[in-house]
C-alpha cells in the first residue's frame, strides 16, 4: 500500500499530480479541520503534511501518528509549533528562496503605489472627480533618490534592496539580526540600530519573520520616530506591527501614509480601521500569488516531503536535528 500525504489549501495541482505518482494523495480545501471525519482519517493514516496555512499543533499531531514530515509551503512557519514538532520526530520544512523575488516585486509595488497615491487617484479618476490639472494636496511623494529602510534583511529584503538600489537610486538603511558586509558594498547599504533607520528613512519596509523578539516590533513608540513624511510598508507578518498603535499613527499623521500586504488577522475584517483610511494601501496577502511563484513553491514543498517520506535530508530542513545524517 502506497504512504498517504495529506495536501491541504493552496497545494497546487501540479505538484499533487507528481506525488501521486508514488504516493496517495488527498487534497483538502482551506477551511477544513479535525471536526470533518473525512479529514481527521486522512491525518490518522498521513505519512506526510503539506500545507500552506493551517496551525499544526499538539492538537492535530495527536491525530497523525504515522506523521514524519509537515512540508509548509511558504517561507514562514509561525503556523507550525516547531518545538513539538520536533519532541516527536518530524520533519518541519519550509520553501525558501523561490518566492523571493516575486513577494519583492510585490512589496515594492506596494512602495510605489502608497507613495504617488495611485488607487486613492485611480479612484478618484473613476468618481469623476478629475476636472483639470491635479491639485497639489493630491500631489504624492518621489520614491526615487529618497532613503529606503528596510527592517529584515533576509533574501527577500535584499531582493528589495537590489530594486531600490540599482531601479530607483535609493539610499539603503537596514537593520538586521546579523551584518552583512558584502550586502553593504554590493549595494552601498548602511547597517544602523532601528532607532537610527526610523529617524532618518523616507520609506520603511518591515520584512521581519515573526518571532517572540519580532512580535509588535513597530508600535507606538516605533512610529513617533518616523518622519511625519514617511511611509510604511508591511510585507512581513501581521503581529511584527501593533495595529492599533499604526492606526493611531495615521490619524495622528504621524507618518504619511502606510500599505499593508498582512494583518493581525487574516482575512481582515471588513470593518477594520485600517480599510477606511484613504492613505492606507490593503491587499490580500498577495506577497507570493502569481501562479508561477506558486507552482514552484508547491512543487519544492512536495521535494522536501518526498524526501524525507525516501529516508533523506529535505533541502529546506527547518528543525535541523531530527535529521542525523
Amino acid at each position: 500500500m502506497k504512504p498517504r500525504i495529506v495536501a491541504y489549501g493552496r497545494v497546487r495541482e501540479k505538484a499533487r499530480n507528481k506525488l501521486s505518482e508514488k504516493y496517495e494523495v488527498s487534497h483538502f480545501n482551506d477551511g477544513e479541520d479535525l471536526s470533518n471525519e473525512a479529514f481527521k482519517k486522512a491525518i490518522n493514516e498521513a505519512s506526510a503534511f503539506i500545507v500552506g496555512e493551517l496551525e499544526v499543533g499538539q492538537e492535530l499531531l495527536d491525530h497523525a501518528p504515522l506523521l514524519k514530515v509537515v512540508s509548509n509551503v511558504s517561507v514562514g512557519y509561525d503556523n507550525l509549533d516547531i518545538d513539538e514538532l520536533t519532541k516527536r520526530g518530524i520533519a518541519a520544512t519550509n520553501t525558501p528562496g523561490v518566492l523571493n523575488e516575486t513577494t519583492a516585486d510585490a512589496v515594492f509595488g506596494l512602495l510605489l503605489a502608497a507613495a504617488r497615491r495611485i488607487p486613492e487617484l485611480d479612484q478618484y479618476v473613476k468618481r469623476g472627480e478629475w476636472k483639470g490639472l491635479l491639485p497639489e494636496e493630491k500631489f504624492g511623494i518621489d520614491v526615487h533618490h529618497k532613503t529606503l529602510g528596510i527592517i529584515g534583511m533576509g533574501r527577500i529584503g535584499e531582493a528589495i534592496a537590489k530594486r531600490a538600489h540599482f531601479g530607483f537610486d535609493m539610499n539603503i538603511l537596514y537593520h538586521n539580526r546579523s551584518r552583512k558586509p558584502g550586502l553593504e558594498n554590493k549595494f552601498n547599504a548602511e547597517y544602523c540600530s532601528l532607532d537610527k533607520l526610523l529617524e532618518e528613512s523616507d520609506h520603511v519596509c518591515l520584512m521581519t519573520p515573526l518571532t517572540p523578539e519580532t512580535h509588535h516590533l513597530m508600535g507606538a513608540e516605533q512610529f513617533k520616530r518616523m518622519k511625519k513624511s514617511a511611509v510604511f510598508v508591511n510585507g512581513s507578518r501581521g503581529l511584527t506591527v501593533d495595529e492599533g498603535a499604526l492606526v493611531d499613527a495615521l490619524q495622528k499623521g504621524e507618518i504619511r501614509a502606510a500599505a499593508l500586504d498582512v494583518f493581525q488577522e487574516e482575512p481582515v475584517s471588513p470593518d477594520h480601521p485600517l480599510l477606511h483610511m484613504g492613505h492606507v494601501i490593503t491587499t490580500p496577502h498577495l506577497g507570493s500569488a502569481t501562479a508561477e511563484t506558486e507552482d514552484r513553491m508547491s512543487m519544492l514543498a512536495a521535494e522536501n516531503a518526498d524526501a524525507v517520506l525516501e529516508g533523506m535530508r529535505p533541502p529546506n530542513l527547518i528543525n535541523k536535528n531530527v535529521f542525523s545524517h
